[in-house]
């Protein structure tokens, strides 16, 4: 049996259909023009008149929510945790370490591979850390800080049962030239980030991405452009963008939307554990966080990854920006898809996979798919 999704106004990632019907199962069957639409036997069919239908949102860079962290290495926790995820529109996540002990990395490694074996929303790794800058160490405990280590991060890729898609790094950082070597020649993107690089050190290095564009990075100066101006300058990296409102005010991300386009963002969370609990205190890598106004700080003040939901992601680039649904949807899957070889995912075209969301006029979402599994009703 086939869904049949009909009278939407659907955005593929190719195109948009004003008046649209949309048939899947587990991947797409066909989509198009309502007026073109022929019923078969096996259809269940939901007419769904007003509402919209976008790719399922693509996060490469969450740490945890509803009370659970990545970290944790709990496979049954992260199957939960990011179960909970595709509530805000999430149909393919990489959950996301950070800087902490080599036994805690492995730890963590160990269990988001276990829990990848059973979900399919996992989709990759990003191992945030521990090879950084301490200068721009942000919310990572500096005492495990440590320089790239190729063997270290071969370890943790095996472990994972190779699903290191992203490892984020500091490239002025002795060893760098090799472990980038090794990330390339295993499908391993580098990113820059937690870095004080200049832009003559990042011009030699083989970077194509930069993690949370703005924060704990060189910014931008007159005389040296640091990472931040490095990312404006090269029309090939990809950059993540954190839109919360608090990371990154407005304006500074509708400057990059501008200089870069919706070509070359990422739309992340950065979330942690706090994501979708009561505010009040948290934990971080071992740290407390004290999550108060939307914001979650460390006692230093230092920002601790963030509280925000995808779907609040996806809305606020487009009120940040200016720019069009369609857009925002290029910068919610379309992008990440097509970065990190995710073949099956990212557009809504025949023969990928059927994720998407079903969202209201205000862009809420009603309803996700996860390989045509409805998962409001399976979490239910």
């Amino acid at each position: 049996m086939s869904i049949v999704l009909k009278h939407a106004q659907i955005y593929t990632g190719e195109t948009v259909i004003d008046d649209g019907y949309i048939r899947f199962d587990q991947q797409v069957e066909a989509v198009g023009p309502v007026a073109d639409f022929r019923p078969l036997p096996a259809d269940e069919v939901h007419v769904v008149t007003g509402q919209v239908i976008v790719p399922g949102f693509i996060d490469v860079h969450s740490h945890g929510g509803y009370g659970y962290d990545s970290m944790d290495g709990d496979p049954d926790q992260i199957d939960k945790m990011v179960n909970l995820m595709s509530l805000e529109g999430i149909t393919s996540v990489f959950p996301t370490t950070m800087t902490q002990s080599n036994d805690a990395i492995d730890h963590a490694m160990q269990g988001i591979a276990i829990a990848a074996e059973r979900n399919p929303l996992i989709q990759g790794v990003h191992l945030e850390g521990p090879f950084i800058a301490a200068i721009f160490k942000g919310a990572q405990p500096e005492k495990y800080i440590k320089d790239p280590d190729v063997a270290l991060l071969d370890r943790w890729n095996k472990l994972s049962g190779n699903r290191v898609k992203l490892i984020t790094y500091a490239p002025e950082d002795a060893g760098a030239e090799k472990f980038e070597s090794y990330c390339l020649a295993n499908g391993i993107v580098p990113s820059v980030g937690h870095s004080n690089a200049t832009r003559e050190q990042l011009l030699a290095s083989r970077a194509t991405h930069v993690t949370h564009l703005y924060n704990a990075q060189r910014g931008l100066r007159h005389r040296e452009p640091g990472v931040t101006g490095h990312a404006m300058l090269e029309d090939n990296l990809y950059c993540e963008v954190i839109s919360d409102g608090f990371h990154i005010v407005p304006d500074m991300i509708k400057l990059a939307y501008e200089q870069k386009g919706a070509q070359r963002l990422e739309l992340v969370t950065d979330s942690m554990r706090a994501k979708g609990m009561p505010e009040g205190v948290s934990e971080l890598g071992g740290q407390k966080v004290i999550v108060k106004d939307r914001q979650a700080r460390l006692e230093s003040g230092n920002l601790a990854g963030s509280v925000l939901r995808y779907d609040e992601a996806f809305r606020n680039a487009m009120a940040f920006t200016g720019c069009s649904v369609a857009e925002a949807v290029q910068m919610s899957s379309v992008n990440q898809a097509a970065e990190f070889g995710l073949t099956q995912k990212g557009k809504l075209v025949p023969g990928r996979d059927a994720d998407l969301n079903l969202l209201d006029r205000s862009l809420n979402v009603k309803t996700t798919y996860s390989l045509g599994r409805n998962m409001q009703n399976l979490i239910k």
